[in-house]
């Protein structure tokens, strides 16, 4: 029987949390999960141990073939280690949280250097970009600036504020042109922003129109 989603969460769902940080990456790359404690320190540092606990449960716990394949338990996606690796390698991820909650150690302030990174500081912006500038805009909207009224005439005031909140957060960031290149791509955009602009240029503007609306 397949897990529901409340038991999901109880068991798996911080694990989760952990785990999608390295999506794209693999499991030698430190970068993830210095992400995943820099964003989690700053937002909800009492879910480090959490997901210290459920690694270790999960890690002491590993699930059988048919366990996994009828949904009873939580499949690690693919880091680039064989089967018998992961649990180790479970092991090692919890070590490092506990020693950060035990130190009260975060890593310094710094942007989002992963995507998981990026979608987890800003979503609403990340809801934006990706389901009203991906690839399929041209064919949806005139341009840009219909997109965009489309998502303001369609979308809850609140969530509006957040994304306001989200995209004047994102300029204060201390990044080169190129890199508000990247953070658009990583958040989903997949078309250019409109001439004249710039990737940051883009995001000025927006913040702009979000402000006097």
């Amino acid at each position: 029987m397949s897990l529901k989603p409340r038991e999901h969460d109880r068991k798996y769902g911080e694990l989760d949390q952990v785990v999608r940080a390295y999506t794209g990456r693999t499991a030698d790359d430190d970068e993830p999960l210095t992400a995943y404690l820099r964003h989690t320190w700053r937002t909800r540092p009492w879910a480090i141990a959490i997901a210290e606990q459920q690694l270790r449960e999960y890690a002491g716990n590993p699930p059988g073939r048919l366990r996994l394949r009828l949904g009873e338990f939580y499949p690690v996606p693919d880091v680039g280690l064989p089967d018998d690796e992961i649990q180790g390698w479970l092991i090692r991820l919890a070590d490092r949280l506990k020693e950060s909650v035990e130190s009260g150690q975060a890593p310094p302030p710094a942007p989002p250097r992963t995507r998981w990174e990026w979608h987890a500081r800003f979503p609403e912006l990340a809801q934006l970009l990706g389901g009203w500038f991906s690839q399929d805009m041209p064919d949806e909207f005139e341009d840009h600036d219909e997109a965009l009224q489309d998502y303001l005439d369609t979308t809850d005031s609140g969530l509006i504020a957040q994304l306001t909140g989200e995209v004047h957060d994102a300029l204060t960031l201390p990044l080169e042109e190129s890199d508000y290149a990247l953070a658009l791509d990583e958040l989903g955009m997949e078309v250019d922003p409109p001439e004249p602009f710039t990737p940051s240029g883009w995001l000025a503007d927006l913040a702009n129109r979000l402000r006097q609306r």
